[in-house]
Parts: structure tokens; sequence; C-alpha cells
């Protein structure tokens, strides 16, 4: 055991309180992130706390910020990531909706709540939305589809996973990986290439957790 962890006057670090924190907002809300239960879930005192942040709003910043780095910054990654084919460039982003390393649908589905009852927050979900539209438009303009056909296809696509975010869909891991071509095709109108589809199942091979998407 670390010894440098659990004796006496160990305060944690920011990145543990913010773990923590993270685990109690997609467990029960933006309610239960209180510095008490956080410090009761970590075993250490209600004033370590305010070493690494200066109040609880502090603490709910960072979260904002996770969310946006974790979630939007990594869909905008995978939008712009090399690829050959219109259909190489979807399954780029629909890595998203595979790897929860890439996508956290529950933090998603946590932050969308949150918004409801906070205007800060409901606007920073608006400006996100706005920013991964324009992201997966940018990726059908790239593949020469006209405006109106790339702005149609982007907000099909994102709309679609919004919702089986909202909906809290769940799917077996096969089940998805089946629905993935077929997905592409509807989104693309071009059917991806075995190779492809051979490729994008390679790299997820280790992932069998069902999950929210398509």
């Amino acid at each position: 055991m670390d010894t440098q962890k659990t004796g006496r006057g160990w305060r944690g670090t920011p990145d543990l309180w913010l773990e923590a924190a993270y685990a109690l907002l997609v467990e029960g809300g933006v309610e239960a992130v209180k510095v008490m239960p956080l410090a009761e879930r970590l075993g250490l005192s209600r004033t370590s706390f305010y070493w690494h942040f200066a109040d609880r709003e502090a603490l709910l910043a960072a979260l904002v910020d996770r969310w946006k780095a974790r979630n939007t910054g990594t869909l905008v990654a995978r939008c712009e990531a090399p690829a050959a084919t219109i259909t190489e460039a979807m399954l780029n982003l629909v890595d998203c909706w595979v790897d929860a390393q890439l996508f956290d649908s529950r933090l998603e589905f946590a932050m969308r709540t949150w918004g409801l009852t906070d205007p800060a927050v409901d606007r920073a979900m608006t400006e996100a939305d706005a920013t991964r539209i324009a992201a997966i438009t940018a990726l059908f303009r790239r593949f020469g589809y006209d405006e109106i056909q790339s702005d149609t296809r982007a907000r099909t696509l994102y709309l679609t996973q919004v919702g089986y975010i909202a909906l809290r869909s769940q799917e077996s891991f096969e089940v998805r990986m089946g629905r993935i071509p077929a997905y592409v095709l509807t989104f693309s109108g071009v059917a991806p290439t075995m190779a492809e589809i051979a490729a994008f199942r390679a790299r997820h091979a280790v992932t069998s957790d069902a999950r929210a998407g398509p």
C-alpha cells in the first residue's frame, strides 16, 4: 500500500477529486456533486477539498471543461482525422459512438440533464451542439457534398446520436457493430467496403460494453 496516499495529512489530488465528482455526476446528477459526499467517497477530510478547488463552483467548472475536452474536442478531432473516402471518414466519427474513452455518453446525458436547470450549462451545450454539427458538416463538404446536403446529413447523423443518448438506448456490442454498415450507408449514401468495416472492427475488437449509439 502506498503510504504517501494513506498517511495522515494526504489531501488527494485535483484529478482524484475531479474523478470522484464525475462519478457522482453521472450517478446522481449535479445535485449529487457536493463536497461532503465527495470527501466521504474518497475517505478524506472535507477541508482537503479546498487545497485543490476554491469552492464547489470551481469544481463544477472543471467538470464542464472535462466534458468539453472529452466529448466535443474528441468528436471534432475524429471528424478531421485523415480518410481516403467518405465512408472511412464516417467510420472515424463512429469510433466515438463505440469507444467510451472517446465520447462519454453517460457524461453527455448528465450534462444535458444539468443544462435543463442551469442556463450557463445550457448555453455551453448549445455551443457544443453547434460546434459538433459544424465539424460533421465540414466532413461531408470535404468529400464533395454540397452545402445543403452536408448540413442535412450532419444534422441527421448528430440528432440520431443525441436521440440514442436521450433515450439511454442500450444494445449489445454485436448488434451495434452489425448495424454500423447500414448506418454509414444511411447517413452518407455510400456503403463502406468490406475492408473498411474489417479495419473498423479490428480497432474495436476489445470493446464489448453495451452503450448508447449507432
